[in-house]
């Protein structure tokens, strides 16, 4: 199927729930969270948009909200590791291929900074912003900035995102917070079903059994597959 704006003026929004979330992302395997320079090939231009909206009155029927589920599924991966570190999502299938590519270029690799993090996540699972800034004494902006390498790099995904209820009533005004893990502890950990309506993660596998040129390939191919009409230059720019 294509996923341009042609197609989807034909077709009515996707994406509607958690549930059709989710089930859009696995058939996809790989896609952005904004639109961008593949027209249609996102999940904003597959919602309705009252959906996408994030009011008071909406908080818990957008995508900003449905992402939670999709993450604690524990089947698909969530970061910003496209288009030059934009929100995307991908299985576990097509994120191996993107993090066998990707780890195979100098410019992915990490440097002390990173490393340090890296290094904290071995030892203790998951981090989050605050935590980061404690170590390594930096701003936000700065932690936000190395997490965005790190998972651009493949060497870091959103491992949980929890939503914030404050004041004495306890509201949700559609405030998250996120840790980070590794994609390894994300899928090959122990299966563990987070929560009621979605099984317990498959446990895939990340290593490649093919060269990172085949890894690149493959995601063009998928790309192309989905967006008959995207050129060369608009893929890689996605893969960038």
């Amino acid at each position: 199927m294509s996923f341009d704006k042609k197609a989807l003026g034909k077709e009515p929004p996707r994406v509607t729930s958690a549930d059709a979330m989710l089930s859009t992302i696995e058939e996809l395997g790989l896609v952005p969270f904004f639109a961008n320079v593949i027209p249609g090939y996102s999940i904003e231009e597959m919602t309705p948009p009252q959906n996408w909206f994030d009011t008071q009155e909406n908080l818990t029927y957008t995508p900003w909200d449905w992402k939670i589920p999709c993450v604690q599924s524990g089947e698909i991966a969530y970061g910003k590791f496209l288009l030059g570190g934009k929100a995307a999502f991908a299985t576990v299938a097509w994120y191996r291929e993107l993090r066998n590519y990707r780890q195979s270029l100098p410019k992915y690799q990490p440097d002390k900074a990173q490393q340090q993090v890296l290094d904290y996540l071995k030892e203790n699972g998951s981090i989050g912003i605050k935590e980061i800034r404690g170590l390594l004494n930096i701003k936000k902006g700065q932690a936000d900035a190395l997490i965005c390498h790190l998972m651009m790099q493949c060497r870091v995904v959103t491992g949980d995102i929890i939503r914030v209820f404050r004041g004495p009533d306890l509201h949700y005004n559609g405030w998250q917070t996120s840790s980070f893990c590794t994609p390894e502890d994300l899928f090959e950990g122990p299966a563990v079903p987070f929560f009621a309506g979605f099984e317990a993660a498959s446990r895939e596998g990340l290593e490649a059994d093919h060269s990172p040129e085949e890894s690149y390939r493959l995601l063009q191919e998928k790309i192309r597959s989905l967006c008959p009409e995207a050129t060369d230059k608009q893929i890689a720019k996605i893969l960038a």
